[in-house]
């Protein structure tokens, strides 16, 4: 049976200021809650590393948890979606290089829960849509762009 889909997306090549600004990654953690009408439960935690370090910040939600971690030194951020509820495409390429100036996105998203048919599929590139639209109605997959 099927509980969730779960999300976990590497933005790289970002910009370190983008990435020490904890206001800009509150604004994209943000912005994905309200697209994808999540339901906060509470207030987000946040933690601002001492320079010149990353942020961290984790939301609970009634639909379960968003979590994201960057780090400046290397120009990544991580973030981590689990909806116990189906949730649409939220598009993690188009949004983390506009507000992150990312040049690279990876996402992977697995089917969570005791489902006989579930394999997580290798990391790959997946520029085809047709592909791509395949594997998320099997809820597992994962994709990746490069060079935006």
């Amino acid at each position: 049976m099927n509980v969730g889909t779960e999300w976990l997306v590497d933005a790289e090549g970002c910009s370190a200021e983008a990435l020490r600004d904890i206001e800009t990654i509150r604004r994209v953690c943000d912005r994905v809650i309200r697209d994808l009408a999540l339901q906060v439960v509470g207030e987000p935690q946040w933690h601002q590393f001492p320079q010149p370090g990353g942020v961290t910040g984790v939301y609970l939600l009634t639909e379960s948890h968003l979590a994201c971690h960057t780090y400046p030194e290397t120009g990544i951020a991580t973030f981590n979606l689990y909806c116990c509820k189906t949730r649409p495409e939220w598009r993690w390429e188009e949004r983390l290089t506009e507000l992150l100036c990312a040049t690279r996105v990876r996402v992977r998203f697995a089917a969570r829960g005791d489902d006989p048919g579930y394999q997580l599929i290798e990391d790959k590139v997946i520029s085809d849509r047709a592909l791509f639209e395949a594997k998320v109605s099997d809820l597992t997959g994962t994709r990746e762009v490069a060079g935006r």
